[in-house]
């Protein structure tokens, strides 16, 4: 199997990430706040520890259920801070709250965030031919724009190289190198 050079071959959690998830198109809402979330979590860290705590941040936030997240308190923020099991950065745990009140406004105004999102590469993932993963900017025009609009709409903590990575993870872009087995 020949993978994406970014993937350690010696690290099963990061093979199991990049073969069943990373790139593959999603349109589930509560799929995408999840991702979305995570991509926050990571600014300043490895990948690879907001994937060892993935687990216990789907605990801490109902499984990312957008409705029962948007309802937690500054109470339930401080009980998070206090989890040894999160990375328990106030800004990062705060916007994720914070963003799934701004989700379910996004969500009643564009009638989905699946619909909004792939509206930004015309609802069909944008194949960037990456044959040196090196080559791959960590931001463009379009996750700049991304960033722009969604920080309008009260976003907080998703810049344009958060939302790059994001865009990868989620299938709107196929950065997948052209030698890796998934690259479609």
């Amino acid at each position: 199997m020949t993978r994406c050079s970014w993937v350690p071959e010696d690290n099963a959690l990061y093979c199991q990430y990049h073969d069943e998830e990373w790139g593959r198109p999603l349109t589930d809402d509560q799929a995408l706040f999840e991702l979305l979330c995570l991509e926050s979590y990571q600014s300043g860290l490895s990948w690879l520890t907001v994937l060892k705590k993935r687990p216990a941040f789907r605990q801490a936030f109902y499984n990312y259920d957008i409705g029962r997240v948007a309802q937690m308190t500054a109470a339930d923020l401080e009980k998070l801070l206090q989890n040894p099991a999160l990375i328990r950065h106030r800004l990062k745990l705060a916007a994720t709250i914070n963003n799934a009140k701004a989700m379910q406004v996004l969500q009643e105004e564009e009638g989905s965030f699946s619909h909004y999102l792939w509206g930004f590469v015309n609802h069909h993932p944008l194949d960037n031919q990456v044959s040196d993963y090196k080559q791959v900017p960590n931001q463009t025009v379009l996750s700049q724009a991304l960033a722009k609009d969604l920080k309008k709409r009260g976003f907080k903590f998703l810049g344009p190289v958060t939302l790059y990575s994001f865009m990868q993870a989620a299938g709107l872009v196929n950065d997948h190198e052209l030698s890796c087995d998934y690259h479609f």
